[in-house]
């Protein structure tokens, strides 16, 4: 396939790293299930626990923390739903407003089916959630509190949330915490143990690893009642023959991430700071949305005044520019993106809104092609927005 002009999504997929390709389609040469007892079985489950090993040490965790998932969906249900059961008779679930849907739905999915009371913290202009927000949530019934999560960084507009802060006041009243870290390994220093989260989703394909498969780092003691029953893998609570192959690229996909992580954060932050700058010059009027400082390294989102996101991104691809849109489409009709809504925004600013991702294969020649035609198709996306 032909690398597209300019590829400015990797917040949504990043191209897979040759270490992953590696490991993964050596596996794939092999033969032999993970749980089988003779000779290729247990070279298969050589593979897999070297890579549990692999991926703990990378992310500070213990191997046995290490729990293989399809990805960062069925993680995250895992930590909610099967915590919110783990805990009940308590019912309140709290989340950040901010969430992914694949933390938001579980959780909306208890309170419909379950029982549980789901209370969203709200967040400030720049998609931060204060700990006084946390602590005062927690505190109306600290007793009653299930389990509480909180995105470690936002997928569309890139704020870094205070973690360490907010875990501690989760453990102060012996709650739960989990985050969602899917978009911070890799970017961000991210260690399992310093954070104080009890469980922690990552997933492969945002760190240069194959699409389906992740993991939920979970501390020990913890026990969640699991979400799908059968063979009693992953401590009885993930059960499912395991995918060596997928969990090889993952596991080297998470190792060279971490390992190259710092000078990775370096050469991101200076080509989003470019890329920042250069987007206000081309386009006056358009606005940065998320936290001036703390914020992913790959992460520029923007609302561009008097355009539909939808459009623009369009106008966009059809010149060799890949990115994304907050904002959801249902029967044609454009929503706009929870996550700006509950930063304050008006419902026009969150459907004109695009996010432009970097990831370890950016250039500064990406950034060239996006301001070579961005003016273009803004002033196109404005005209048909009034006509």
């Amino acid at each position: 396939m032909t690398r597209p002009s300019a590829y400015l999504d990797h917040a949504a997929t990043t191209p897979m790293l040759p270490e992953a390709i590696e490991a993964m389609t050596e596996q794939l040469r092999r033969v032999g299930n993970p749980s089988s007892l003779h000779a290729a079985g247990r070279q298969t489950r050589r593979v897999v626990e070297e890579s549990r090993e692999s991926i703990a040490d990378a992310l500070g965790a213990r191997p046995s923390e290490v729990v293989f998932t399809s990805g960062g969906t069925e993680a995250d249900n895992l930590a909610i739903k099967g915590l919110y059961w783990s805990r009940r008779p308590r019912r309140r679930v709290l989340l950040s407003a901010i969430e992914h849907h694949a933390a938001l739905d579980p959780a909306h999915w208890l309170a419909e089916s379950q029982g549980a009371e789901v209370e969203l913290l709200e967040v400030d202009e720049h998609g931060m959630v204060h700990p006084d927000t946390l602590r005062a949530a927690v505190e109306r019934d600290p007793d009653d509190v299930a389990v509480i999560s909180v995105m470690w960084a936002n997928n569309e507009v890139g704020t870094v949330q205070p973690l360490h802060v907010l875990a501690a006041i989760a453990h102060d009243h012996g709650i739960p915490f989990h985050t969602d870290a899917v978009q911070a390994v890799g970017q961000l220093p991210v260690s399992f143990a310093a954070s104080g989260a009890d469980a922690l989703t990552l997933t492969g394909h945002k760190v240069g690893g194959p699409m389906g498969a992740g993991a939920l780092l979970l501390a020990r003691g913890l026990t969640p009642v699991p979400v799908q029953h059968g063979g009693g893998q992953e401590r009885d609570v993930r059960s499912g023959t395991l995918d060596a192959p997928a969990i090889a690229g993952l596991a080297a996909a998470v190792r060279t991430a971490v390992a190259h992580q710092e000078e990775t954060s370096r050469h991101l932050t200076a080509l989003r700071d470019e890329l920042i700058e250069r987007v206000r010059q081309a386009v006056p009027g358009v606005v940065l949305n998320g936290h001036p400082t703390q914020r992913l390294p790959g992460n520029a989102h923007f609302s561009f005044p008097g355009c539909e996101g939808d459009a623009l991104l369009m106008l966009l691809d059809a010149k060799g520019v890949e990115c994304s849109t907050g904002s959801a489409c249902s029967a044609g009709v454009a929503q706009p993106s929870h996550v700006l809504l509950a930063m304050g925004a008006d419902a026009a600013a969150a459907r004109g809104s695009l996010r432009f991702s970097l990831g370890h294969t950016s250039t500064r020649e990406d950034i060239d092609r996006l301001i070579e035609v961005l003016p273009a198709a803004v002033e196109r996306a404005r005209r048909a927005g009034l006509s």
